[in-house]
C-alpha cells in the first residue's frame, strides 16, 4: 500500500536537513518513462484546525493524480515561516521544494534568489486567468515568482444578536463606531469592539482610512510619519482610551477570536481566512448570526489592504518538474472552488467566480467587492520587513507607552534606516 501524504512537525523538518526540500535520489523529478516521481515538501502556513485540513486533503488528492510523487506535507506557524524559510534557504538546506509565501514575502524571497521563476513552466498554467491585483504579488525584475493561492482584504465581522439587542446598526465610520460601541456597552455589558494590538496589518485599513501608507514606492519616499500616519495612530489610540475597543499586546489573534466567538466583544476587525475559526465558536454554530460589512471609514474614506497567499517554488529544490506541477494544482480553478467552498477564501483566478458553488458563496460575494476596492502594498523586497518597527510602535502606542506622533516618527525612521537611499 502506498503510503499518503506524510504529516511532519517542522522540528522535525529541519532536524532532518537531508530529507527536507525533496532530496530523495531523483534529481529531475521524473521515472525514466517522463512520468513525474519523488517527493516534494510543501510548507503550508494555513490555520490548524481548520484550514490545513483541506489543503491537506487537496495535496492528498494531487498524489492520486501522481501516484509516483510523495507530497511531505509541513504546517508551518504563519508567524515563523517567513525567518525560517530565510534561514534554512540560505544555509542551503532544511527549505521545503514548495512554501506558501504571504504576498509581501514573495519579492522579498526572489530578490534574494531562494525562488525559482516559473514563466514558461507548468506552475503558471493559464496564466492570463489570474486576477490582475493578485497576480501583481508574484512578479519581480521582470519575472514571475509565484502562483497566487487566494487573495483577500479585511471588514468589521459583528454579532448579529447582540447587535439586535443593543438596538444598533453596523457602524459605516469610526465615529459611527464609538457611539455604537457605547451603546452596546451601556445596554449589554459588552465591549464593541476588539482591536488586535500585537500585530500592524490591523493598523492598516486605519491608516488608509486617514489617507496614509506605509511609503510611496514610486517617490521612494517614507510616508508613515506624515501627518495621516500621526492621525491613524491618534484614532487607534482614541478607540482603547475611550473604551469603544479593547486591545492587547500579546497572543492577540487568540484573544481576539476568543473574546468574539464567546460574545465578549460584538465585533472584530478581520478576514476571510478567520470565518472557518469563528463558526467553531459558541455564538456562530448558527452561521447565520455572523454578520461582516466594510471596515468603519476614517476622515478621508474607507480602506483595507490588499492580502493573500501565493505558493513559490525553492530555488534549490531537487525535485522541480515535480513542485512545478504540484504548485500548478494547488492553484488551479478546481482546487481554488474547493477552497473557496469549504473555507470561504478568495480565489484569484477570474474563472472561479462563475461556478455556481462559488458565485452563490456569500461570504465570498461580499468580499469580492472589496478585494476589488484594497489598496495594494508596495511590492518591494522590504515590504514584508516593514511591519516589525511597525508593530513595536503600534503596540507601545495603544498601551500607552509613547504617543501617536513619536510613534509615527520612530517608524519612519527606522523605514529610512531600512530603505537606504529613501526620502
Amino acid at each position: 500500500m502506498r503510503r499518503g501524504i506524510t504529516a511532519t512537525a517542522l522540528a522535525a523538518t529541519l532536524a532532518l536537513a537531508v530529507t527536507a526540500c525533496g532530496t530523495d535520489g531523483k534529481s529531475d523529478g521524473k521515472s525514466s518513462g517522463g512520468e513525474l516521481s519523488g517527493t516534494v515538501t510543501w510548507w503550508d502556513t494555513s490555520t490548524v484546525g481548520s484550514e490545513d485540513k483541506v489543503f491537506k486533503q487537496l495535496a492528498e488528492d494531487f498524489e492520486k493524480v501522481h501516484p509516483k510523487v510523495d507530497v511531505t506535507y509541513v504546517n508551518v506557524p504563519f508567524g515563523d515561516a517567513q525567518n525560517k524559510f530565510k534561514n534554512a534557504a540560505q544555509s542551503g538546506s532544511g527549505a521545503p521544494d514548495v512554501i506558501r509565501s504571504e504576498v509581501a514575502w514573495t519579492p522579498e524571497f526572489a530578490d534574494l534568489g531562494y525562488l525559482a521563476p516559473l514563466d514558461g513552466t507548468p506552475a503558471l498554467k493559464n496564466e492570463q486567468d489570474f486576477l490582475p491585483q493578485a497576480a501583481a504579488s508574484t512578479k519581480y525584475d521582470g519575472k514571475t515568482y509565484a502562483a497566487p493561492q487566494v487573495i483577500d482584504s479585511m471588514g468589521i465581522f459583528y454579532n448579529k444578536k447582540i447587535f439586535a439587542e443593543a438596538g444598533v446598526e453596523v457602524p459605516t465610520t469610526v465615529d459611527e463606531l464609538k457611539t455604537v460601541s457605547k451603546t452596546i456597552k451601556d445596554k449589554t455589558g459588552r465591549t464593541g469592539l476588539y482591536l488586535r494590538g500585537d500585530d500592524a496589518y490591523w493598523f492598516l485599513s486605519f491608516l488608509y482610512g486617514e489617507g496614509g501608507n506605509l511609503v510611496d514606492a514610486k517617490t521612494k519616499t517614507v510616508t508613515v510619519d506624515n501627518a495621516a500616519g500621526a492621525k491613524a495612530m491618534t484614532v487607534v489610540k482614541d478607540l482603547v482610551d475611550s473604551g469603544a475597543a479593547k486591545t492587547d499586546a500579546t497572543d492577540g489573534w487568540e484573544n481576539m477570536q476568543a473574546a468574539f466567538k464567546d460574545g465578549k466583544v460584538a465585533m472584530m476587525i478581520n478576514g476571510p481566512w478567520a470565518i472557518a475559526d469563528t463558526y467553531g465558536g459558541a455564538q456562530f454554530k448558527d452561521k447565520a448570526n455572523l454578520g461582516i460589512a466594510p471596515v468603519p471609514a476614517g476622515s478621508a474614506g474607507q480602506g483595507a489592504p490588499q492580502g493573500g497567499h501565493n505558493l513559490a517554488v525553492y530555488a534549490g529544490s531537487k525535485n522541480l518538474d515535480a513542485s512545478y506541477a504540484f504548485t500548478e494544482y494547488m492553484t488551479s480553478a478546481e482546487s481554488q472552488a474547493k477552497v473557496a467552498k469549504e473555507l470561504n477564501l478568495l480565489p484569484t483566478r477570474t474563472s472561479v467566480y462563475s461556478q455556481p458553488d462559488v458565485a452563490g458563496n456569500e461570504i465570498v460575494g461580499f468580499f469580492k467587492p472589496v478585494v476589488d476596492k484594497a489598496i495594494e502594498r508596495p511590492w518591494i523586497p522590504e515590504t514584508g520587513s516593514l511591519f516589525a518597527p511597525l508593530v513595536t510602535e503600534y503596540t507601545k502606542v495603544l498601551t500607552g507607552q509613547t504617543t501617536p506622533e513619536k510613534g509615527v516618527k520612530a517608524t519612519g525612521d527606522a523605514y529610512r534606516k531600512l530603505l537606504k537611499g529613501w526620502k
